[in-house]
């Protein structure tokens, strides 16, 4: 029977630099985050949903870029198995726009951050519990090392906020990482300057923001970004 690896130690994962590990060190800060973000309300929550965005869009990002399409080719059941995943994935994605696009008083913004949580705790397990530990049986712990290195420069250079336009898979979400990581990297320290002190500047970084999440926009929606996605994970108003 698979052991999930939140119940392994580092050395049964193949080491610090295993792939397996880098996602375990990350859901670990995820599920502190999510904790956070249900005791919050108003700025500080928006400035802990800004942290779950920096951690959740590029982990996935690099999962799609780099583990998934070698899930596929080395478990017979790798199409199947990820495919769950990016859904998950692109849920979340529409979750979050959806979230960005609401009034902070508006009432059903509190069931839609509910489910925004409760679909990135089901993501966890499913990786956790199911993904990882049947790429840990097919891969030496060397080979999880080199994969856990190009992973990581992956997430260090991903999106950082939700393209639910963009495909969930080669080519498509290889062609839009750059344009789109810059413009968010950007957005990102635009709001987080808003957030740590609103003062007579936020108007005009406001607008900033705005204009870097339409440019974004517009970007996602060239055809070339959505090459490769599965139709199940497609957004109906592409």
């Amino acid at each position: 029977m698979m052991r999930s690896i939140a119940e392994q130690k580092v050395d049964e994962l193949g080491g610090r630099l295993s792939v397996l590990t880098r996602q375990k060190k990350d859901h670990v800060t995820l599920d502190d985050l999510l904790e956070d973000l249900e005791a919050t309300t108003g700025a500080a929550q928006r400035r802990v949903l800004l942290q779950v965005y920096r951690l959740v869009f590029p982990h996935a990002f690099a999962e799609e870029a780099v583990l998934w399409p070698v899930m596929r080719r080395v478990l017979p059941d790798g199409h199947e198995l990820t495919l769950q995943v990016e859904r998950e994935h692109q849920e979340v994605n529409e979750l979050v726009t959806a979230l960005e696009a609401m009034a902070a008083e508006d009432p059903a913004r509190d069931p839609l951050l509910a489910r925004l949580v409760e679909v990135l705790r089901e993501d966890v397990r499913d990786e956790e519990d199911v993904l990882l530990p049947r790429l840990q049986g097919a891969l030496s712990h060397r080979r999880l090392r080199r994969l856990g290195l190009a992973w990581e420069v992956v997430r260090r250079t991903a999106p950082t906020r939700a393209h639910p336009v963009v495909a969930r898979r080669p080519p498509g979400n290889v062609v839009a990482a750059v344009p789109l990581s810059v413009l968010d990297r950007v957005r990102d320290l635009v709001d987080g300057a808003v957030l740590r002190g609103p003062g007579r500047g936020a108007p005009a970084l406001r607008s900033v923001s705005t204009r870097l999440s339409d440019l974004a926009h517009r970007i996602e929606h060239l055809p070339v970004m959505r090459r490769g996605e599965d139709p199940s994970t497609g957004r109906a108003d592409r």
